[in-house]
This record gives structure tokens, sequence and C-alpha cells, in this order.
């Protein structure tokens, strides 16, 4: 039975989420859209080699920044009772890990150079190592923003660097600094969002630092810095895999294909997470109260998610060419495939936020090692079929993640992956309707590939909104009632 008092928490709770969307979805709109543009602009002026040159570097990047962080900023967001002693102490730790961190990357430097006969790789990585020392300074203050809901100041920061760093890329690459443009565009936006965190910011650190407080935030925050490293390890083990077996061409290619399917991943995932993981953590003590958060977040990223994901695998013949020219055609297979994988993706955020919401680190940390586990294996027996096998790898990954993500979601809130599944079935069957009649009318409209490509879309949108508003769809009227200011319910 739903109280008096449920139902104001619920509406107070619904009031702060769509508060936190404006914002957070504004960022993410701002700065993915700047970031997609700019990414043609460079695609155009760089080749694969330039790009799977700096796409070397970010398997050892990725795992610097995960020590940084150490796992201490989702902590402050799920704890309750944190003192300003905590967050001095986890800002000076960040801090003092962010200088261990770059001399560490600057003497492994000359190795990874080494390993890969690509000199230019020693202070390329040096200035990646900043840019990760650099981003450790403004850590505190964007964690600290978020667990209270304000993303107004995080997205002004956020859009500001994107802005700024964006010119300076594209400035250079146009100039032919080639992968030193890539390099300073990651340097200045590092040093923008940092700067800008700290004038928005009234949070000052103070001179504390508190071992108990390093304890009870590592206690927790251990097991997520751990998943952390291995979903980090495991993301960029194909660059180090493609790069030295095959060649950087092969691993522009793939990056290129992977970030452009993780465009609308990323932008969907990330603003989930950014919302959904404060105010699950909010509703933690009531597990009917955040399985009904839970239920409203998932129709809703996947009503968006699927068919984004099946338009794209169905367009990317012309996309691709049409976005960033003829010599990323190669690209094309492999971007459709991975497409299949990025359809479930968002759901790994989701069943994930929920556990780490519930304060359940360390099964987070044994999902993350079956996981890690399977997906190396599948890793490994894919790259047997090239580059293309690969991607297949993460497919059957992505499925596979899925069950396993949502066992003890299943098991705390009673909602597992098929009454998962069951939620979004509706969106995905309408979907696939649509991606066919989208494929169909790519192959008998004669209009130039421009045209064509707009075309499709524009069919695309017209048959899902129109199939999803005719057959009533839970998270079409969820979705509705939001943007009316009507109770979700």
């Amino acid at each position: 039975m739903i109280t008096v008092s449920d139902t104001g928490a619920d509406n107070s709770l619904k009031q702060r989420s769509i508060k936190a969307l404006i914002w957070t979805g504004s960022e993410l709109l701002m700065r993915q859209g700047l970031q997609f543009g700019v990414a043609i602009f460079l695609a155009r002026l760089l080749s694969p080699e330039e790009f799977g040159t700096v796409a070397l570097l970010s398997l050892f990047v990725g795992i610097g920044t995960v020590f940084i962080e150490s796992g201490f900023s989702s902590a402050l967001l799920q704890k309750h009772d944190i003192t300003h002693a905590d967050e001095s102490t986890v800002f000076w730790f960040n801090l003092g890990m962010g200088a261990v961190v770059m001399v560490l990357l600057w003497l492994v430097a000359p190795f990874v150079a080494n390993f890969y006969q690509r000199p230019v790789l020693t202070p390329l990585m040096g200035v990646m190592a900043l840019s990760v020392f650099i981003s450790a300074v403004g850590g505190i203050q964007h964690t600290l923003l978020t667990k209270n809901l304000n993303f107004k100041a995080p997205m002004q920061a956020s859009v500001a660097a994107s802005l700024l760093s964006s010119i300076v890329v594209c400035v250079l690459a146009y100039y032919g600094y080639g992968i030193w443009a890539l390099a300073w565009q990651t340097l200045t936006n590092c040093v923008v969002t940092s700067s800008l965190l700290w004038l928005l910011s009234r949070w000052r650190p103070s001179l504390t630092f508190s071992l108990p407080s390093l304890k009870k935030l590592f206690g927790f925050g251990s097991y997520l810095m751990l998943s952390s490293l291995m979903d980090v390890a495991y993301n960029r083990f194909y660059s180090l895999l493609i790069g030295k077996i095959y060649s950087v061409h092969d691993l522009g290619i793939y990056t290129r294909a992977e970030n452009t399917k993780q465009i609308p991943v990323d932008l969907l995932s990330m603003l989930m997470y950014r919302v959904t993981f404060p105010l699950f953590s909010a509703a933690a003590n009531d597990c009917d109260r955040l399985k009904r958060g839970m239920v409203i977040a998932l129709r809703g990223i996947m009503f968006l998610n699927v068919p984004i994901m099946l338009g794209l695998m169905v367009t990317a013949d012309k996309l691709v060419p049409v976005l960033f020219g003829g010599q990323w055609t190669p690209a094309i297979p492999l971007l459709q495939v991975l497409c299949l994988a990025g359809v479930l993706w968002p759901l790994h955020v989701i069943n994930l936020s929920v556990l780490k919401a519930l304060g359940h680190s360390h099964l987070f940390f044994r999902l993350e090692i079956l996981k890690k586990i399977l997906g190396t294996l599948l890793i490994i027996g894919g790259l047997y079929y090239g580059i293309i096998g690969l991607a297949w790898s993460q497919v059957v990954f992505g499925v596979l993640a899925f069950w396993i993500n949502a066992f003890y979601t299943r098991k705390f809130l009673k909602y597992g992956a098929w009454g998962q599944m069951f939620d979004f079935l509706p969106v995905t069957i309408i979907s696939i309707i649509m991606a066919v009649a989208v494929f169909y009318a790519g192959q008998v409209i004669n209009l130039p590939t421009i045209g064509l490509l707009s075309a499709q879309i524009g069919l695309g949108i017209f048959i899902y909104w129109g199939l999803c508003s005719v057959f009533k769809v839970a998270a079409y009227q969820d979705i509705m009632n939001i943007l009316i200011k009507r109770k979700v319910v």
C-alpha cells in the first residue's frame, strides 16, 4: 500500500529528478554534440593511423585515472554521513595519487614507445599524464555538486571546456599538428574543466587528512576501484592487442566505429548514471520506491536507446562516408555489429547503479570479476577472426553481462532479467519494425546519399513515434507525462 508520505516522497524525488535531467541533459547534449561535430571535422583531416596512435595510450591513461579516483567519488555519493574532514581527506588523497600516477606514466612512457616501436609515444604520454593529474584537482568539486544534484555548475564548466578544447584541436589539426592536436585537446579540456569547477564551487579543502576517514570511505570505494581497474583494462585491452597483433591503422578504424556507436550510448548512459545513482542512493532504504524508480528509468532509457542503435545499424553504410569521408568506409561493418552490442548497454548502467546505491560494492566487485574473465576469453577468441570477430565478441559479452548484472537486482528488488526484458519488449518490437522499414527504404528510394540518409532518418522517427503512440507504449506515456508535468504512474 502506498501511503501519503510515500506519495509525497515520490513527488519530491520526481521533481528533483526532472530538474537534474534538465541540467545534466543539457550539458551532455551540448558537450556530446560539440564533440561529435569536432570528430567529423578531425576525421577528414587526420588519418586512421593518427587516431590509432593516440588510442594506444588509452589503457595506461585509463588505469592511471582509476587509481586517482580510487572509488571515493562513489563512496561520497553513496554515504549520507559525510563530513568536511572526509571530503578534504579525499581531495588530498586524490591530489597525491595524481602526482604519483603522473610520474609513473612518465617513467613507463619509454617502455610503451619501445613496445609499439613508436618513439612519439614517449612525449605524447607525458602530455596525457599531465592531463590526468590536472583532472584530479577538480574531481572532488564535481562529485559534491553531483551529490547535491546541482548539475548547473558542472554543465557550465564542461560545455566551456569542450568549446575551448574543440577550438584548440581544430586549429592545430588544420595547421598540420596531427596527433599533437588530439593531445592538446585533452590537456586543454582538463585545465579548463578543473579551473572552472574551482571557480563555480564554494567548497574548499581544509588542511585535514584523516586516516579514519580514508579507511571508512575506502571500505566501500576499494571494491569499486578494483572493479573500475578491471573495467578499464578490459575495455582498453583490445587497443593493446589490435595495435600489436594487427596494425595502428586497424586500431584507428575500430576506434572510429566504437566511438561512433558510443556517442549516443554514452550520452544516455551518463545521463542515466549521473541522475539515477544519487537518486537511487536517496531511496536505498525503501526497496519498493527504489524499484519503481528503476522501472521508470529503464523504460525511459531503452525507449531512446533501442531505436537509436538499430537505426544507426541500418544507416551506417551511408552515415559513415557522409560524416567522416571515404577513408573510414572499412569501419561500416564494425559499426553495424557494435550497434547490436550497444542495445543493452544502458541496462548495465542501471543494474550496477542500483547495486552501488544499496551499498553492496563487494557484490559489484564479484560480478566484475566474473564478467571480465568471461569478456577477456571472448576478446581473445574473437580476435582469432580479426577485428570483426572482436566486434562480435562484444555482442555476445553484452548479452551475457546483462544477465549477470541483473542477478542481484532480482535478488534485492525482485526485478531480474526477465522482468526487465518484458518491460522494454514493446519498444524492441517496434524498433525492429522501424529498422526493417528504414533498411528497405534505403534500397528502393533513389536519391543522392545525403538526401537518402535524411529520408531514412525522418521515416524512422515517424514510424517509431507513431507506433509507440498508437499502441500506447508505457515508456512513451512516461515521457509524455514528464513533458507535460503530470505524475508518472
